[in-house]
């Protein structure tokens, strides 16, 4: 269950960016950062770490399965937009541990927006650190999880705006927001209620359904199967693109384009595109070459 999209304020920034509040969408920073795995606790037979850091009951990823993709969720249903590419590296930090239990991955979405995304469960002395910070040509907003009943606006050319969970200003611009709010705004709503709300739109749609008659759109607002697939393909982009081949072949395969550049522009081949026709770009750490590798890159 992609909890975080039962939140009424995650609802209201979802409405807002489609109202154009903010304008076109270019960049989306999002970040869920945790600690609690810091220690191997899956070899003190600690049940949730137990699973999520084998990969015969966690798959293929770990930090990035487990909570990276409620963060690539939480992007694509705040700003409507869909994950195309990814660039990945994953960390296994912990040792002995057989899954990543950090990693960064750059995004391009549709329509020309970029991301970055971080997702960590050791980074000492974070709890469940989910939060998104979305940047357009006319504004930005961050929401952030730990504090899930305040929304900030920013708007270009006026003051920080606090919107705040249960305001009738909010019930205005979002009745999305209001109808998932079930308590009086300054009390504490978020978490558990969450699910509460998916559960309940679930509900309406199923009993809609079965009396034959078509469902409220607001009811229609919770998560699907097609969410679910969409993290898997998350996760397998990730995966792929986060396996590096080992030090040597990098950079024996760095050295092969370089000469392939070389004789190229010996020829007086023109670029292509800007670019070599199958170029690809690998920036190696040159202090830690070889000798005879930094000699050949012309570095000695």
């Amino acid at each position: 269950t992609h909890t975080y999209t039962g939140y009424p304020m995650v609802k209201l920034a979802r409405d807002l960016v489609a109202a154009g509040r903010i304008g076109k969408v270019h960049k989306i920073i999002v970040q869920y950062h945790q600690g609690w795995l810091m220690r191997a606790l899956e070899k003190t037979g600690q049940p949730q770490a137990a699973w999520r850091t084998d990969p015969k009951l966690a798959g293929s990823a770990g930090a990035m399965g487990d909570i990276g993709t409620h963060a690539a969720n939480l992007a694509e249903y705040i700003t409507g937009l869909k994950i195309r590419e990814v660039c990945a590296e994953l960390t296994t930090f912990v040792k002995g541990r057989k899954l990543d239990d950090d990693g960064n991955v750059l995004m391009r979405f549709n329509k020309g927006a970029k991301g970055v995304l971080t997702a960590s469960q050791v980074q000492v002395g974070d709890e469940n650190d989910l939060a998104i910070r979305i940047y357009g040509d006319h504004g930005s907003m961050e929401w952030h999880q730990e504090h899930p009943n305040q929304l900030t606006v920013k708007p270009i050319d006026s003051p920080k705006e606090i919107w705040e969970r249960g305001a009738a200003y909010v019930a205005d611009a979002s009745p999305a927001a209001a109808l998932n709010t079930r308590i009086p705004t300054g009390h504490p709503e978020a978490y558990i209620e969450a699910f509460a709300n998916l559960y309940m739109r679930a509900g309406e749609a199923i009993r809609a359904r079965i009396a034959g008659r078509k469902a409220d759109p607001l009811s229609l607002d919770y998560p699907t199967v097609h969410d679910g697939v969409a993290g898997m393909k998350f996760i397998e982009a990730v995966v792929k693109s986060g396996r590096f081949p080992d030090e040597e072949a990098v950079y024996a395969r760095a050295l092969e384009l370089l000469q392939q550049d070389a004789r190229s522009t010996a020829r007086g081949e023109k670029r292509q595109g800007g670019q070599w026709k199958g170029q690809v770009t690998i920036a190696p750490d040159f202090d830690d070459l070889p000798d005879d590798l930094a000699e050949s890159f012309g570095m000695k």
